[in-house]
């Protein structure tokens, strides 16, 4: 399996041989589910709490007589059928939200989801996004010549996050030039998952003979 490799002027400067491990795996529907249903299950605060009958204030005394009222017979004021009254079967903060997801099973994932993403022409490989200064515009260029080269077309016109950056090392002057840009979302190699993958037309992948090296090794 080959891709090409472009740099920040949108040319064509090489192709690498990518794994079959990483990116040419099966599209596993369930495992992709299971491993992304749980990371965002993972993500809950889990800090939702209501108070039953027993712990709202108020409602010790009978709110009227048992009979001879013509009303209907309450015992207090604060059952879950009174306005201010107890919530019935409301969330807990004691829940625990967490779900337990295996190293293998979090990288068979994202290599599912990245062979998905390679077949559909989604993904993109750039030589390096080192920029000589910290500005904006020159961030804005680079992605205008990738657009041109390999298809962009909601990049121009779209302002939601669409394009998912892995950056392979830490680069001050790119991350704050490139975070300033609505259609791109920047992450670190190594803490890339299947979830932001997917919630992202593309992804654009810098320095590609080393992140294909790493993401090898998280299997």
């Amino acid at each position: 399996m080959e891709a090409k490799i472009y740099n920040q002027k949108g040319t064509e400067t090489g192709k690498i041989n990518l794994p079959v491990k990483v990116f040419g795996a099966k599209w596993r529907t369930d495992l992709v589910h299971q491993v992304v249903e749980g990371m965002r299950s993972n993500k809950r605060a889990g800090t939702a709490d209501t108070k039953d009958r027993g712990e709202v204030r108020g409602g010790g005394r009978k709110p009227w007589k048992q009979k001879g009222t013509g009303r209907a017979r309450h015992g207090s004021s604060r059952s879950p059928i009174w306005v201010g009254g107890g919530v019935t079967h409301g969330p807990l903060a004691e829940k625990n939200y967490k779900r337990k997801i295996s190293k293998k099973m979090r990288a068979q994932a994202l290599f599912s989801v990245l062979s998905k993403k390679l077949k559909d022409g989604e993904v993109i490989f750039i030589d390096t996004l080192i920029l000589p200064e910290m500005k904006t515009q020159k961030a804005l260029d680079v992605m205008k010549n990738l657009a041109k080269a390999t298809g962009l077309k909601p990049f121009a016109a779209s302002k939601k996050s669409r394009i998912l950056t892995a950056l392979f090392g830490r680069s001050e002057k790119a991350e704050k030039s490139f975070r300033n840009l609505p259609q791109l979302e920047i992450v670190f190699l190594k803490n890339l998952n299947p979830m932001d993958v997917l919630n992202h037309q593309y992804l654009l992948i810098e320095n590609p003979a080393e992140a294909v090296k790493f993401l090898e090794s998280r299997g």
